[in-house]
């Protein structure tokens, strides 16, 4: 992602910049303040310009699956996919039961995500040994959409108007209908298909539209920072249901 990919590498000059004004990195051929002083002010720039470029928006032509269905507009997303040696019934087993400490670096990730608080039971503070998706549709999450054995759908909102309270528990469809200015709804989907004999391809994407100019403004620069973690949990995650579905053999 080139926004987020500006982002991380100005924060990184940013950073050489900053011990250089302190004491020049001369093996970088960076030999006085000066100099220094002009790294780390490109590094803001660079930073500047990854927080501040546009996003596109893509509609969805054609659903084909339950996330198209959900969020038919949307300004940004990612898409990650493996293959599984297994029978589809027994990767969707696998889906539904993967906890967090199955998942590779999660806590270390969604604790700096919460900068280290502690918090309530939530996807960013999951207990042991609850099933991941449970634990996302017990708290912030809404079950969106499930065909067994194929998808699942959770959605949420990720940014809301200052003071906004629900009336009521929401439900799919609210979820589907929500265009009021000043939200951003994300939805993730886990998505299994055939790929050969006792094989799939598990694919998970997050889509999230932004209901206008200003959130999708907010969003975007939240989105930027948090994108390498966020894609680094879904591999992991992917990564954790083929290790549970390979290892539970007939």
């Amino acid at each position: 992602m080139l926004a987020s990919g500006l982002v991380y590498a100005g924060l990184f000059i940013v950073l050489l910049g900053g011990v250089s004004l302190l004491k020049p990195l001369r093996f970088l051929r960076i030999r006085d303040r000066r100099r220094a002083a002009m790294i780390l002010g490109l590094g803001v720039v660079l930073v500047a310009t990854g927080l501040a470029l546009p996003t596109k928006e893509v509609r969805v032509e054609t659903p084909r699956t339950h996330l198209d269905e959900f969020v038919p507009v949307y300004q940004f997303n990612e898409v990650h996919s493996i293959r599984v040696q297994a029978p589809r019934e027994r990767v969707y087993q696998a889906i539904k039961a993967v906890t967090a400490d199955e998942i590779s670096l999660f806590r270390t990730l969604t604790w700096l995500r919460r900068f280290g608080r502690p918090g309530p039971e939530s996807i960013l503070n999951a207990p042991e040994r609850l099933p991941i998706l449970d634990v996302a549709t017990q708290t912030s999450f809404l079950l969106l959409a499930e065909e067994p054995g194929r998808e699942i759908v959770v959605g949420t909102a990720v940014l809301a108007p200052p003071g906004f309270q629900p009336t009521r528990k929401p439900t799919p469809e609210d979820f589907k209908a929500l265009r009021e200015p000043g939200f951003a709804l994300a939805a993730m989907n886990l998505l299994v298909e055939d790929a050969g004999p006792d094989a799939c391809v598990v694919t998970t994407e997050t889509r999230v539209y932004a209901t206008d100019a200003s959130a999708r403004r907010k969003f975007a620069r939240y989105w930027r920072v948090i994108y390498p973690g966020s894609a680094l949990i879904r591999h992991s995650w992917l990564r954790a249901i083929r290790h549970r579905a390979e290892s539970a053999r007939d």
